[in-house]
């Protein structure tokens, strides 16, 4: 979604002959933050992003928040700019207006319980053997859904979350290679939502060979109700190291679960013959260490 609004915020901004220092200016934000909007790193937060179409309706009236949900030819109409369609696009256009049609109609309404700051744990792809954590924020976006950020060092990855009857889909794309990573999570029912367990699929390394990998989403804080606070803090822990210096530290249910077997030999075994995410009795033991009182 970040890459989306990127390309839209750019077109938005040339049409009206308006520089990023500009807007910046007269939205009182640093240059540097709306930069990142538009390399695609990071979407504004909901109140950033309200200032910013307000701002943009005062030079182009009729815009709204809805208009960052279209796709670049139909809101370049909304500048009186015609941008022809080409057949390819016309029909993916159709098909993801299908898709979102079902998402919506199916998508859990109780968003606010996704709503907060977690920490994502599992192997390394590049250094096997090794733990890798990302630190990020989960939250509403203006259009009504859920957007995720997370990141760690110098890398970063966002997108937007579908949560849809039990179970949580999700598209993300990273601040490097700017390639698309596609998570399937089931949500571990709780009185609350503390825990979400799937698959990461993703072209991780330099081929970018097709990858699948188990994840585990940590709840590890709620949101403060102040958008400023909220972003100061997130921005904090995405600065943690992506590698565990101790993989000790991990409870070996967490390190059996996010390693575990699977293949011919491990389902002859009794095991899974691919690599699975089923709600097991592992997962109730791996929320009873991260709940306990420290």
């Amino acid at each position: 979604m970040s890459y989306h609004f990127a390309e839209l915020l750019n077109f938005g901004l040339k049409a009206l002959s308006m520089s990023r220092g500009r807007l910046a200016h007269e939205l009182g934000v640093d240059k540097s933050l709306v930069g990142r909007w538009a390399s695609g790193a990071v979407m504004p937060s909901a109140h950033n992003l309200e200032r910013l179409t307000h701002l943009l309706a005062e030079k182009q009236p009729g815009l709204t928040l809805l208009d960052w949900d279209r796709d670049l030819p139909d809101f370049a109409s909304q500048f009186g700019v015609e941008i022809a369609r080409s057949p390819a696009e016309s029909s993916s256009r159709s098909l993801s207006s299908q898709l979102l049609d079902v998402v919506r109609s199916a998508v859990d309404s109780q968003l606010d319980a996704y709503e907060g700051f977690w920490r994502t744990t599992h192997a390394s792809v590049f250094e096997p053997g090794r733990f890798c954590q990302q630190h990020g924020i989960i939250r509403r976006d203006a259009g009504g859904g859920l957007q995720f950020e997370l990141g760690a060092d110098s890398i970063r990855y966002g997108g937007a979350m579908f949560p849809v009857e039990g179970q949580l889909f999700a598209i993300a794309s990273d601040s490097v290679r700017h390639v698309p990573s596609f998570l399937i999570l089931n949500v571990v029912p709780m009185p609350r939502i503390v825990l979400l367990d799937g698959l990461l699929i993703a072209a991780s390394n330099s081929l970018r060979i097709p990858t699948a990998y188990s994840i585990l989403f940590q709840r590890i804080g709620d949101l403060s109700g102040d958008v400023a606070a909220d972003d100061a803090h997130v921005t904090e822990l995405m600065e943690r190291p992506e590698f565990l210096d101790d993989d000790s530290v991990l409870p070996e249910v967490v390190r059996n679960h996010l390693l575990r077997d699977f293949g011919p030999v491990a389902a002859s075994n009794g095991g899974d013959m691919m690599l699975s995410a089923t709600l097991t009795p592992r997962l109730s033991q791996i929320l009873s260490l991260m709940t306990r009182p420290k």
